[in-house]
């Protein structure tokens, strides 16, 4: 594992809500980052009616120097985001249903848990300072891959060729031969 060239404490802030369906007791949802946080274990911000947000966890956003193009990636979007990974609980004596796993600001790396369907994923908007926190970071680490041209082989590509198999295949059954070439012989 490649250590972290910046690591900074997140909060992250999720709102459980009553589930709509019968199969879902509850809804959660990721919908804010608290930068700098200290730690947490489901504090309580926030009631309105049945819907509770919690300063859920602290994780350790960590940028990597050779991840830079995906940050850039991430910076470029409408509206630049953090992803954070959330679980189901695995401790049945845990405080609440979900767990939080980690906070990314690469959109690929958000991508791969979003294929995997195993985990919560939500995109939460980053706040201004954090953007120029990352922005800062890529113009300190960012470097451009030269683009590099693959010449092609010399082989040609238009000769024929009849025949070609094993050569303990008699010729009049190879499996390589097309049809229309095998007819042609018997004939001669």
């Amino acid at each position: 594992m490649r250590p972290p060239q910046v690591s900074l404490p997140l909060g992250i802030v999720i709102r459980k809500m009553p589930g709509v369906t019968r199969w879902a007791r509850w809804s959660w949802k990721a919908v804010g980052i608290l930068p700098g946080a200290g730690p947490a274990d489901w504090h309580e911000m926030r009631r309105d009616g049945d819907a509770v947000e919690y300063h859920a966890a602290t994780v350790q956003l960590e940028l990597y120097a050779s991840d830079t193009e995906a940050y850039l990636t991430g910076l470029s979007a409408r509206v630049p985001s953090i992803g954070v990974v959330m679980r189901d609980a695995t401790d049945p004596d845990a405080a609440e249903d979900v767990e939080v796993v980690l906070a990314t600001a690469s959109p690929y790396e958000t991508q791969d848990y979003l294929d995997s369907g195993e985990e919560i994923v939500e995109l939460v908007p980053m706040p201004e300072g954090l953007v120029a926190l990352i922005r800062d970071f890529v113009d300190a680490h960012h470097e451009d891959e030269v683009f590099v041209k693959r010449r092609r082989d010399k082989k040609r590509i238009d000769a024929q060729e009849d025949g070609v198999g094993d050569a303990r295949i008699p010729q009049l059954t190879d499996v390589y031969r097309s049809p229309g070439s095998q007819k042609r012989r018997v004939l001669h």
